[in-house]
């Protein structure tokens, strides 16, 4: 399975991130809900945000750096085309999500966060998205899937 380079980090305008990062900064917390803004309004947590933010929030980059690769939602790049989260939590599983996950990726000819050759679906994993009694689950773009199969998935990413 390939995955095609990911797209470049955009580029930011400094003042558009600070004006993005203000109102959240009094939050308790603050890493969080910031970096949710960022990816909002740019498709990710763009690299030449960090400094910023790192600064704000008076931690180093290394420190925002662990934040945003321990949660898996973050990304660098915006993602392509219709994005597939497919649940990897137990329950999901129990209830036969890896092994649909498995021919998702395969028909697509791609691995976890890989986009499809045509750019139309990036899939990656997410660790439970509250249907463990109707599993597997996946979210399509904003819209969640319950039951889901490979063949609902693929046609609500292209739909």
């Amino acid at each position: 399975m390939s995955t095609p380079a990911p797209a470049p980090s955009p580029d930011v305008n400094p003042d558009e991130v600070r004006e993005i990062i203000a109102p959240l900064l009094s939050l308790e917390g603050a890493a969080l809900p910031i970096l949710h803004a960022l990816q909002d309004a740019y498709g990710c947590v763009p690299d030449g945000a960090r400094p910023i933010v790192a600064e704000a929030l008076n931690i180093t980059q290394a420190e925002l750096y662990g934040v945003i690769s321990f949660y898996h939602d973050f990304r660098s790049a915006p993602a392509e085309g219709r994005v597939i989260k497919i649940c990897r939590a137990e329950a999901c599983q129990a209830m036969g999500g890896a092994a649909m996950a498995l021919r998702v990726l395969d028909r697509l000819g791609i691995d976890w966060h890989g986009t499809a050759s045509d750019g139309s679906v990036t899939v990656e994993p997410v660790y439970c998205l509250g249907l463990c009694a109707n599993g597997p689950a996946a979210m399509v773009g904003d819209k969640l899937v319950a039951r889901a199969t490979e063949d609902t998935l693929l046609e609500a990413a292209r739909a």
